[in-house]
Order: structure tokens, then sequence, then C-alpha cells
């Protein structure tokens, strides 16, 4: 018997169970059939027109724009006792001059932006409500009758002038804010109110970065278009959301006391972040960085130690995968450049989208079906496996991180980031070899990497004009994005507890923590742990358009994962057909990897296993025998795609009609064949007002500035616009009685589409006030809340439609 045999609950599961769960009995086909899935009717697929429910969670990057000496950062490094020992062994000689050096340069700040700083105000601009939110959120338990606070409570309130003063991160910060607007002082209609603060709590405060979540539950409607229902939800969200912000800027007087905050989409870690990491302890940078975890569980300080943990992972992680490196032969000397020993790739952002089928959670749910949890893990993991084969699509196409890696930074201990623990090593220096040979490093026809002393690399890179190299999506590199399974046990093998056990496995390797949760490209959202039976992407960086990119992105997704339970009931991919090897996941993985980077070419075993991948290789151009790996076939990266795309018209051509999914094809054989993908625009974007339109001509510290400053500044009101635009839309398809009614209990003054025409221009130059903006969350919640019928599905019962219908009337 395997080791997954072993695990408790597959044990307790298959003890429970009469029929179709013993081993040998639970297959694809058995699954299918207590599914009720038909081959012969795509109407009975999970995924189909009628069965997709969706949510997003988005990640987004804050800023606090001020003068050094009133930010929280800047000051509280400043006043640190770790400073003060920079200081004092500085003078002493005990520690070298570039110390204090390296720390002061970073203190002396000519753009006055501040990434991931908390910020800090005094607590009597709370009104009643965020002030109790406040007080609830400093408790040690909250579920607990005692009022005991947290120990680290003194982190959060300070005195200043004789006053008491809060400091909170920003990811906190729009928590209070909506709270502080939901107050009963405003004259706000009572359900809105009522349903704002249910919202409260879609604002967690769990990683440096802000995350929140689709404020309901999403039915999607082939007739509402599907993807553009989540992306217009997910625009109205990041609007609102930036409305917190601008709220506690003038409300809480932030620019009043010098400080700015902002809040926008941006995929990697700060370069500064990055500059400041490199000349802390891993102590301090956690200290400075770590979400406290104030928002969200009962028990923060326990939250606050798991996140801590992670960080300490990830760090030991990648100082592990240099020793893989030099196992692999990639480093051949003991002249390296050793990573940090505080990683801070938890810095990164992206955007998860989860899609859920009603109709495998219905057959969960029936207590007479023998369907259960076993069923849909052997089923989900299949569809994972099929899944990723097609993810290079959406790399570079749909979202992407643009980033410019300069020569001296060209390190594979670097430059490979986590991919010593997501490839094997035969693909690893396969990869390797062929983005030295994409990147603009070689004299002579002969490509050179970085010696190491960063004076000389720097001399070499100027004298004998080397460049480095430009990534799409460095994100994806710089990331533990998916990590490999063992040869013991594999995380997608349709086995209950495979992945705890493939987690024990890495604990004892120094290249994961068992108490953390799987990291994979494309995860399996199982209805026992979510309370819901899906998937979650979690491969997308960054999208120019909300509205466009990830709408389209979403259409994408679902057209997938239906095929995927289409080709499984028609018997023509089964767990047989992918081998569950480390071998076999870092074959299709590598494909993903080599469309990040951007390389043109990838390997694939002429004997490979993977039957499916060699179906799919079958309508491939120019597949040729690799004259430098022996036994490999060279496969070029855009015939690849262009295979996929085929194998989506073709085998998924009935799919694609009952989905309404045509443009969804055409737009994604146009961001592949043109120059209409979101790399392409984040670039030309990023570069418009440079000499150059390619990123190479540039040095790294200016592109990469450059392209922080877009995200901050062009992109986020982009963004904003866009979603202003969609409320606009969406108001004006009101009838005008419902447009009257909305603007009398809202008590605007002017006609309502007028109203959103001033506001936009007001929010576009950041002259939005206090009042505006309450109403323009409030309007936000009657839109996105289930307050209006947009948001509704017709398996409401009458009594249910009779109470919207009465919550209507009342706004």
């Amino acid at each position: 018997m395997s080791r997954s045999h072993e695990n408790p609950t597959y044990i307790q599961l298959t003890q429970d169970k009469k029929t179709h769960t013993n081993s040998e009995l639970l297959n694809e086909q058995v699954c299918c059939e207590l599914l009720g899935i038909n081959s012969n009717d795509i109407s009975t697929l999970p995924f189909s027109a009628d069965d997709i429910t969706a949510g997003s969670e988005t990640e987004l990057q804050v800023a606090v724009m001020g003068d050094k000496n009133h930010v929280d950062l800047p000051c509280t490094i400043r006043n640190s006792s770790y400073y003060a020992n920079i200081v004092r062994r500085s003078k002493t000689g005990d520690v070298p001059d570039t110390a204090l050096e390296q720390l002061d340069e970073y203190l002396n700040n000519e753009s006055n932006v501040w990434e991931n700083s908390w910020v800090r105000f005094p607590l009597e601009k709370l009104n009643t409500n965020s002030l109790k939110i406040f007080n609830y959120d400093l408790k040690a338990d909250k579920k607990s009758e005692e009022n005991l606070q947290r120990s680290d409570s003194s982190n959060f309130l300070f005195m200043e002038d004789d006053q008491p003063w809060v400091r909170v991160p920003i990811s906190y910060l729009v928590r209070l804010s909506l709270a502080d607007i939901l107050a009963e002082k405003y004259e706000l209609p009572e359900y809105i109110r009522s349903e704002g603060m249910k919202l409260v709590d879609n604002f967690s405060n769990d990683n440096t970065s802000p995350e929140t979540h689709s404020f309901t539950v999403l039915n999607l409607d082939k007739q509402k278009g599907l993807g553009f229902q989540l992306s217009r939800e997910t625009s109205h969200r990041f609007l609102f959301t930036h409305l917190l912000t601008e709220y506690a800027n003038k409300h809480f007087g932030l620019e009043h006391f010098q400080q700015k905050a902002l809040i926008f989409f941006s995929p990697h870690p700060p370069s500064r972040q990055k500059q400041l990491n490199d000349c802390i302890s891993d102590n301090f940078y956690r200290a400075l960085f770590m979400s406290p975890c104030l928002s969200g569980w009962d028990k923060g300080e326990e939250k606050h130690a798991y996140m801590a943990l992670c960080h300490q992972v990830l760090s030991r992680s990648h100082l592990n995968a240099v020793a893989k490196l030099r196992d692999a032969g990639i480093i051949n000397s003991n002249l390296i450049i050793l990573p940090n020993t505080s990683n801070i790739s938890l810095a990164n952002n992206g955007t998860h989208i989860s899609l859920g089928s009603k109709k495998v959670q219905r057959a969960i749910e029936d207590k007479q079906n023998a369907f259960n949890e076993a069923h849909e893990k052997l089923l989900g993991d299949l569809v994972i496996k099929i899944t990723e084969h097609f993810l290079p699509l959406f790399v570079g196409t749909y979202t992407a991180a643009p980033y410019r890696i300069d020569f001296e930074q060209f390190h594979p201990e670097t430059a490979l980031g986590f991919l010593p623990h997501e490839l094997d090593f035969t693909h690893l220096r396969m990869f390797w070899r062929r983005w030295k040979n994409k990147a603009k490093i070689k004299f002579i026809g002969r490509p050179i990497t970085p010696f190491g002393p960063n004076l000389v690399d720097q001399t070499v890179s100027s004298s004998l004009g080397l460049k480095g190299d430009f990534v799409p999506d460095f994100r994806l590199i710089d990331y533990p994005a998916a990590l490999l399974s063992t040869d013991e046990n594999a995380a997608l093998d349709g086995k209950l507890g495979n992945q705890d056990l493939l987690k024990e496995d890495l604990d004892k390797m120094g290249i994961f923590d068992k108490n953390m949760s799987m990291y994979l490209l494309f995860k399996l959202r199982e209805f026992h742990k979510m309370g819901y039976c899906g998937f979650e992407g979690r491969h997308y960086s960054l999208f120019h358009s909300i509205e466009h990119d990830m709408g389209q992105a979403v259409n994408l997704q679902i057209l997938i994962q239906a095929l995927a339970y289409k080709l499984i009931a028609e018997g023509k991919v089964t767990h047989k057909d992918i081998p569950d090897s480390p071998e076999i996941e870092s074959e299709r993985r590598q494909i993903f990897f080599t469309a990040a980077v951007q390389l043109k070419k990838f390997s694939i075993k002429q004997d490979t296993q993977n039957q499916f991948l060699t179906t799919l290789l079958q309508s491939a151009k120019r597949i040729k025998k690799s004259r430098r790996n022996k036994g490999f076939n060279s496969v070029r990266l855009k015939d690849y795609r262009e295979a996929l795309v085929n194998f989506i018209k073709t085998e998924g051509e009935e799919l694609i009609t009952s989905l309404g999914l045509e443009e969804t094809v055409t737009d994604l054989e146009r961001r592949l064949n043109s120059d209409f993908s979101v790399s392409d625009r984040l670039v030309s974007d990023i570069l418009k007002e440079e000499r150059h339109d390619n990123p190479i001509k540039l040095s790294g510290k200016r592109f990469n500035s450059k392209a922080e400053e877009y995200y901050r500044t062009d992109l986020r009101i982009k963004h904003l616009a866009e979603a202003m635009d969609s409320i606009f839309i969406q108001v004006k398809a009101m009838t005008t009685e419902h447009q009257t009614q909305l603007q009398q209990s809202l008590k605007i003054e002017i006609e309502l589409t007028e109203w959103l025409f001033q506001t936009k221009q007001h929010l576009i130059s950041e002259a939005l006030n206090s009042d505006r903006i309450r109403k323009l969350v409030a309007l936000i919640i009657f839109l996105d809340c289930d307050l209006s019928a947009d948001s509704h599905t017709t398996e409401q019962s009458n009594d249910e439609q009779t109470k919207y219908q009465e919550n209507v009337n009342a706004c």
C-alpha cells in the first residue's frame, strides 16, 4: 500500500463509504458517472454555461508619500535600537562604515516615496464605529469574553504631544476607513450601512500587501459576459479600496500630517525595499514589514507568527537553492553571490481567480450520492495537470511583470530564484543555458556570467557592452510558484492527503514547512476546506486593463477547465496519461517558465511518458531533434502555443459555442500573434517618455524605477478611470425611476449621471472630499453587494425576491 493510503483522512473516508471508494474501483469514469456527466451532452459538464461561480483575490501595493521626518517607516528606522546600534558600532569600528552609509542612503530618499510604510495619526480622528472596530481588533483572542489586549498593542498606539496616536499598516487602515464611513452619524440608507459593515471583514490584515476578495460570490451568466462580470467586480473593488485610502488621507488627517497613502497594482517587491533588505537583518526586516494580522483571525498574534514563519522558510529555501545549483552543475566554482538571509518574495503581488462548480458542490452535498471528497480529489488533481499544459497561453498575454536584470545581477543563484525547487536538474540546466543564450551577455559569441565582485562586474559590463536581460514576467521566477513533487510523494496523483505527505518531505529537505499552504500554479479548492468546489488560478501577475484583460483571462480559464472535464469524461485523458513523477511534472512546467522569461525554445524527451503532452505536440510545427541534448526534441514556444490554440478550437469547438467564447479565442490569437499582449502594452507605456522603445537599452535601475513610477501614477489612474466608466454605464442602464430613487437616498442634489461625471473628474485630479467619497462608497455597495438585480440569480425564492425588492425600494 502506498504512503498516501496511510493518510488518516483517506482511511476514514474509505471506511465511511460503502461503494466507489475502494482504491481498485476509484477511477475517473466512476467519478464522472457519480457526478452525472454525460460525455455526449456538454451541458452536464462542470463549468458549463449555467454552472459557474466566481470570485477573485487581489494583492495590492501600497506606498506613503512624504518627508522622512513625518512618514512612519523612516521614523521607525531612525528611532530603532537597530539603527542606534549601527551608529554606535560604526563609530567604534565594529562594523564597516558602509553599513551605516547604506542605511542613510535609503533614508535620504529624494523621491519621498516609502513603499509598504505604515501610517500614523491621532486616535481622536476615529469616530465611535471605527474606534469600536480598532479596540476589538486589539483583543488577544476575539472569541474570548475577556478583554485582554494583544501583547504587542504598544506597536499600534503611542503618545505624541501628550495625546494618543495610532500607527497601523495601510492594509488595516482601509478597514478603519470603511467602519468610519458607515458610522450612524452619516446619513446613509440603513441597508447600505448594514451591507457595508459585512464588507469590513473583506479587508483582512494578512500579508505585507493589502489583500481583498470579492464582496459576493458571483453566478456567472453567459448573457452578461461571464468573465466580464468578475472583472467589473474586481475593478469596482479596487476603486472602493482606493476611496477608503483617500478617505483616510482626508478624514484621518494623514495629508495634514504630511503623509499621503497610495494603493495600486504592482507585481514586484519594490526596488528600494530590496535595497533596504540588503543592509538590515532578517529580524529587523520582519519587524518593519511583516503584517501584524490585526484583522481576519481570532488570534492575530498567532497568525503574525505564521507570517514570520513563511518569511523564514522562504529565506532558508532560497539559500538551499544554491546547493541545488551546485549539484546540477550550474555553479562550478566557490565564487558565488550568497543570497540574502532575508528573502522579500512575499512582497510580490498577483491576482487569484477562483471559479467554482455548482454541479460538483451539489453532488458532494447530496448525502444520497456516493460522490465524496475522494472523487472530488481524483478528478480535481487530473484537471489541474491538464490545465497546467495550457498555462503558457496566459503568461505575458493577459498579465505580465516586466523586469530588467543588469549584467552584474545575472548570477544563477539570484536570477534563477526558486526554480531549483521547481524544475529537475535536466530541465534546469537546459533552461539556464537557453536563458544565457537569449540574454545580452555574449562576448565573441560566448555568454559571460558575472564574476562576483560588483565593481569588477560593472567594469566588465561597461567595457564589453554586456546588458543583462529583460524578462516579461519576473514575478513567476522570483517566487515559489509551484514546488516540485518528490519521488516518494506527488502533489497531484489524485489521492487524499497527498500534499500533506509531500510537504513533510519538503520540510525535511529544507525547502518548505509542513504548516504552510502548498504552493501551486493552479490549486484545487476542496469543499471540506473552502466551502465550495472549484479551482484557483494563481498565475496572474499584473493586468493592463482589468476589464478587458482580466475579463478575457477569466473566460479562457473557464473554457480550459470545462475542456479538461470533457476530456476526462470522454476517456481521452486519465491520470496514467500524465504520470506523477518529478521529471514529468518538471517537463510540462518548464514550458510555463520558458514563457515567463520569453525563451524561444524548450526540449521534450522523444520518448516522454506524458501521453497528453505528446497529443498536444502532434499539431506543433517544426519539432526537431535536439543537436545538443541527445534523446530530446526541440520545440519552439510559438509553435507550442499555436498547437494549444488549435487543440482548444478542435476539441472544445462545442464548448466555445455553448459558452459564447468565440471572441475570447479570437482575442487570444490576436494577443499571441501581435503586439497586443499585456507585456508589450505595459512596456510601451513604461517607456513612453524615454528615447528608446526597447527595455534593454535602459539600465535595470532606470527601467525598474520607471515601471514602479508608472504603476503608482498612470496605471493607477487608468484603473480608477476604468472603474468609474463601468459604474457610469451600470447606473445609466437603470430606469430613470431607479436612478432618481438612488439619487434621493444618497442625498445627491443633481442628476446621478452628472454627479458621477463630476466625481470622475475629481477622482482623477485627486480632489475628492470626504462627503463625496462616502456617497461613492455607498453607491458601489449598492451596485456590487446583492443590492442590484444584476448580481442576483434566478434561483432565488419568491420570499428572497420580495426582500430584495424591498431593499431596492428602501434605497
